[in-house]
Formats: structure tokens, C-alpha cells, sequence
């Protein structure tokens, strides 16, 4: 895998957005190390199958819901990201940032949100 930062994050960012949980597994499997751990104020998962938990869980609260990169930066298999959550209607219903850490394979090991 090459080391676009960039194209794994927003792969990651799509999983966001699709609802099937076959869908959101073939994303992770582009661009998630086995082992990932996610973490945001409400909540800390540490392997694929709590984050697919997770991600469920949100589309139930935020029907259509996805966030869209407003900025990104990187270095030293580091990116910060600026973000807008959308809501299934494309309105902005929250914003934020978020780390990741990436392995040297190019697949983000670690994804941590703050809002």
C-alpha cells in the first residue's frame, strides 16, 4: 500500500457513510490495521468489530449521516484532520478534528476524534 495518507483517510472517512456492515468490513480492509483503535469523547473501541459497533450506532442516531475533510495535514505517519459531520440532508451538524497514526504499511492504526 503506498503511504498516501490522504486516500486512506478519506477511505476510512467513508465508512462513515455507508450502512452495511460487508461494506464498511472491505473499507477497513483498504485502509484499518487489524488492531486499530478508535477513541472519541464518548467512546474507545480497539479492534474492527467494536468500531463496525460503533459506526452502526451512529448511522441509527444520524440517519445518512458522513463527515467531509475540510483540511488535512501530515507528517511523520501523523495526519490532523478538520471535519464537518453532515446529517443525511448534506446540513452541517457538527465539527471537529481528528488524529490519526498510521503504521508504516499506510493503514491507520490509530483514529482519535475530538468534538
Amino acid at each position: 500500500m503506498s503511504n498516501d495518507f490522504e486516500s486512506t483517510w478519506e477511505a476510512y472517512t467513508s465508512a462513515w457513510k455507508v450502512d452495511s456492515s460487508d461494506k464498511k468490513r472491505a473499507i477497513f480492509a483498504e485502509c484499518l490495521d487489524v488492531s486499530c483503535e478508535y477513541a472519541d469523547p464518548h467512546v474507545t473501541t480497539k479492534n474492527w468489530d467494536e468500531l463496525l459497533d460503533h459506526m452502526l450506532g451512529f448511522h441509527e442516531s444520524v440517519p445518512g449521516g458522513y463527515f467531509v475533510t475540510k483540511s488535512f495535514m501530515t507528517h511523520n505517519n501523523q495526519s490532523l484532520v478538520k471535519w464537518e459531520m453532515k446529517n443525511g440532508e448534506n446540513i452541517v451538524i457538527g465539527e471537529g478534528f481528528s488524529y490519526g497514526k498510521y503504521h508504516n504499511n499506510g493503514k491507520l492504526m490509530s483514529m482519535t476524534g475530538f468534538f
